[in-house]
C-alpha cells in the first residue's frame, strides 16, 4: 500500500525515474501511473544485478511487514552495490484497554490457538497462508481475501469473501456481527487500512489472534548527510523528504 502511495507522490516529478517493482502475487493490483515491473529477482544477488544493470541510485523497501525475505535482499543488494537504501514501514499496532489480544509467532501458532472446541472464526490472513487450518476442521470459518482462495480450505464449513481493504470499523462489526463470528486472526499489519476488524472487535469484547511481526533488517535512524547506510521511516511524507535529502546536490545538504 505505502509503495504504490509513494509512486503516485512521486509520479509527477520530473527529477526522479521512478519504477515501482511487485512480487506478483496478486493478479489485478491497483496501479500507479509509474513503470511497473512484476516479478521476483531471483534472490538478493539477483536484485544486485538488477540495480546494477538499471543505474539505480536509490532502493525503497516499502514491503508488506511481513515480506521478510523481500526486506532481508533488499538490505544484502544495497549493501553489495552501496545503493541508498530506505526502509518505509509502517508502525505495528499496539494493544489499548478492551483488546484481547494473543500473540503468536507463526500461523501453526494459531491454530493451536483456537483450542479444541469449535468455534466461529475469522480469517483475515492472505489466501497462501491459511492452509493449516484444515488442521482444525471443527471450526467454521470466514476467509477474507483479494483474489479467490484456490483450492478451497479443507473444511467442512467455510465462507470465502474476496474484497480489498481500507475497511471502515463499522462495516467490519457488521461482518463479524451477521457471521457470528467469536474469534479473529490476522497480522499485526499496522496503518489504518485494515484497523477496522481490531476496533470492531474491541467493541464487541472478542479475541484477536495476531500474528507478531518477522524481525526486520536493523537500519539506523535517518541521520543528516546519511544516505548510503541505510535508514527506516514510518510514513510516505517522511520517505519523500528522506529521498529530497539524498537525491540533493552535497553542497544543498551541508556536505
Amino acid at each position: 500500500m505505502e509503495a504504490r502511495q509513494l509512486a503516485e507522490r512521486l509520479a509527477t516529478r520530473g527529477d526522479l525515474a521512478v519504477t515501482l517493482s511487485l512480487a506478483g502475487r496478486t493478479a489485478a493490483p491497483a496501479l500507479p501511473p509509474v513503470p511497473v515491473r512484476v516479478g521476483g529477482f531471483g534472490g538478493a544477488q539477483g536484485l544486485a544485478d538488477y540495480l546494477r544493470d538499471q543505474k539505480i541510485d536509490v532502493l525503497i523497501d516499502a514491503t508488506h511487514p511481513y515480506a521478510a525475505t523481500i526486506s532481508s535482499n533488499a538490505a544484502a543488494a544495497a549493501r553489495q552495490t552501496r545503493v541508498a537504501l530506505l526502509a518505509l514501514r509502517r508502525p505495528a499496532w499496539t494493544p489499548i484497554a478492551g483488546d484481547r489480544w494473543i500473540e503468536v509467532s507463526e500461523v501453526a501458532g494459531a491454530v493451536q490457538a483456537l483450542g479444541d472446541m469449535p468455534r466461529c472464526v475469522f480469517l483475515a490472513l492472505g489466501r497462501k497462508e491459511i492452509a493449516p487450518f484444515a488442521d482444525a476442521p471443527q471450526h467454521s470459518y470466514l476467509v477474507r481475501s483479494v483474489e479467490p482462495v484456490t483450492p478451497p480450505l479443507k473444511v467442512p464449513h467455510a465462507v470465502y469473501v474476496t474484497a480489498r481493504g481500507p475497511f471502515a470499523e463499522a462495516d467490519e462489526r457488521a461482518v463479524l456481527e451477521r457471521h457470528r463470528i467469536d474469534i479473529i486472526v490476522a497480522k499485526n499489519s499496522g496503518g489504518p487500512a485494515t484497523y477496522g476488524k481490531i476496533a470492531a472487535a474491541r467493541a464487541l469484547s472478542l479475541p484477536v489472534i495476531l500474528l507478531r511481526r518477522p524481525l526486520p533488517p536493523p537500519y539506523p535512524p535517518p541521520q543528516a548527510g546519511e544516505g548510503r547506510e541505510g535508514a527506516a521511516v514510518e510514513t510516505v511524507d517522511d520517505a519523500v523528504a528522506w529521498l529530497d535529502h539524498v537525491s540533493a546536490p552535497a553542497t544543498a545538504r551541508g556536505v
